[in-house]
């Protein structure tokens, strides 16, 4: 079990890329259009990207046609993003930088099972993580969940519909992004799928967690806890109220997005072993 300041954690996912998505789509598109069209009304439904030739070639295309520059998003991102949502929190996160490719190693490490703290350090807690003793063993302490409140918050404030057209909208940036990890031709939206697939796989625990020190950290005893991914351990210490409240908006966001719905996994609850 890693260092708990250092966790950095899943509400980001969809957060930062709607700040992107707004500051951008506001600027580029809505700005641009001769005849606006009004908050809430829908233009064309998102086109599937051509399979007749290489993607790498169409997303170039797109992006020099609508003059996107991924290197130049930031500030405009930082002065619009912030009208998605009431909550004031995302105004301070969105301080960060290069937030389409932080979205995207995101993304890419949490499909791949793994830790997305290093793209992410400031979503850290202040508070470290802790445990409690009971009976001559340790636990999990339930105070710490409450370091995750904030992130839950913001993330169940988001609104869905909004975000997917906004995703739409930013695919090709998204994409470019993609294609510098080492992904020419692979569609990002397939990589976005499999991370919400293996967040909303992590169980809702109830009960208290067991732990064990294992030299500079601790472990969870009971086996079927600790042999989930780096990145569903990670979601695991939010606790089951934000994880509950990240998952359903996250169920959410894959329905509107086209995910299967016979894919999308349902809520998990787990009762940890007990131990003598």
């Amino acid at each position: 079990m890693e260092d708990f300041r250092k966790v950095v954690w899943t509400a980001i996912i969809l957060i930062a890329l709607i700040g992107i998505g707004f500051g951008i789509y506001y600027f580029f598109f809505y700005k641009k259009s001769e005849e606006p069209f009004a908050v809430g009304e829908v233009q064309e439904e998102p086109s599937e990207v051509p399979t007749d030739k290489p993607l790498g070639e169409e997303v170039e295309r797109v992006l020099t046609e609508r003059q996107l520059d991924l290197d130049k998003s930031d500030n405009l991102v930082n002065k619009l993003a912030v009208k998605l949502t009431s909550h004031p929190q995302l105004t301070v996160w969105l301080k960060n930088k290069d937030k389409i490719r932080k979205f995207v190693a995101v993304i890419d490490n949490i499909a791949d099972g793994m830790s997305p703290r290093s793209h992410l350090e400031f979503l850290s807690p202040r508070e470290g993580f802790e445990v409690v003793k009971k009976s001559r063993k340790y636990y999990l302490s339930t105070a710490s969940y409450s370091r995750y409140n904030l992130i839950a918050e913001v993330f169940e404030s988001l609104d869905t519909k909004e975000c997917a057209k906004l995703y739409w909208e930013l695919k090709p940036l998204i994409q470019e992004a993609y294609f510098e990890l080492g992904y020419p031709n692979q569609d990002f939206h397939d990589t976005l799928f499999t991370a919400v697939v293996e967040l909303l796989k992590t169980p809702v625990v109830e009960g208290d967690i067991l732990v064990e020190k294992k030299v500079l950290t601790y472990v969870m005893v009971d086996p079927k806890l600790e042999n989930l991914s780096e990145s569903q351990k990670h979601f695991l210490r939010m606790g089951p109220r934000n994880i509950r409240k990240i998952q359903e908006k996250l169920r959410e966001f894959a329905q509107v997005l086209g995910f299967p719905e016979d894919q999308i996994p349902k809520s998990y609850i787990y009762v940890p072993r007990r131990y003598k």
